[in-house]
């Protein structure tokens, strides 16, 4: 997996660290506040999409929300900032992972669809910030996920080509956008995105129940199965 690799790049949610039960009870909350009702594509279409597209979602999406794009992301951040500050913790083995790529001299980045104030919550309150020589969000570049633009431009942050490139993310559009930036991708389980267990696997390249699978060598070589 790490054959030829001068870089590893992290999807934040649900691939670095456990994160994604926070959104759907944060949206839960948000639609109860204003009595709205989610379409039945609700969670495909918001899938991989930046903060700021998201919001922007809300707002295009549900006519009674009589919201700015900046107010949704606002409440958004006053809900879950202490939450990712004091609640979320990283995936297991994921630190002693961390700490092997900074032994081998691997460059490291976060490439998130999250916002930046929520990441840094997440990252610091973990001290996981350190470890990290770029952290990007979609929202710094023109389209989130599945376009290749955020990883691309974690890419250039650590001087290194696209090719020499592995990521981790958990959800279809994120592994879409890893392989549409050219890199090799590997899937990581996580409870929010399990029944698409079968498609991460067929758009990844490896797959990882959690890090631990990479120090024993228990990881999935997708394409043996394709």
């Amino acid at each position: 997996m790490l054959t030829g690799k001068k870089a590893v790049i992290f999807d934040m949610d649900g691939s670095l660290v456990d994160s994604m039960w926070i959104w759907p009870e944060v949206d839960r909350i948000y639609m109860d506040k204003y009595h709205l009702t989610e379409p039945p594509t609700f969670h495909r279409d918001i899938e991989g999409m930046s903060y700021t597209e998201t919001a922007q979602y809300f707002v295009d999406t549900f006519a009674d929300l009589d919201r700015t794009v900046a107010q949704v992301m606002q409440e958004w951040r006053d809900m879950t900032i202490h939450l990712y500050a004091t609640k979320v913790f990283p995936k297991p083995g994921a630190v002693e992972f961390l700490k092997d790529m900074k032994r081998r001299g691997i460059a490291l980045g976060i490439a998130t669809s999250n916002d930046r104030s929520i990441a840094d919550a997440a990252l610091n309150a973990r001290h996981l910030a350190p470890y990290f020589d770029s952290v990007r969000t979609s929202c710094e570049v023109s389209a989130g996920k599945p376009a290749p633009d955020v990883y691309l431009k974690v890419a250039e942050d650590l001087h290194v080509e696209p090719s020499s490139c592995l990521v981790f993310e958990d959800i279809p559009n994120g592994i879409l956008a890893g392989k549409n930036a050219g890199m090799e991708v590997c899937a990581v389980d996580d409870e929010f995105s399990r029944p698409l267990e079968k498609e991460k696997k067929q758009l990844a390249d490896y797959f990882i129940r959690d890090f631990h699978d990479i120090f024993r060598h228990t990881y999935e070589r997708c394409d043996e199965q394709k």
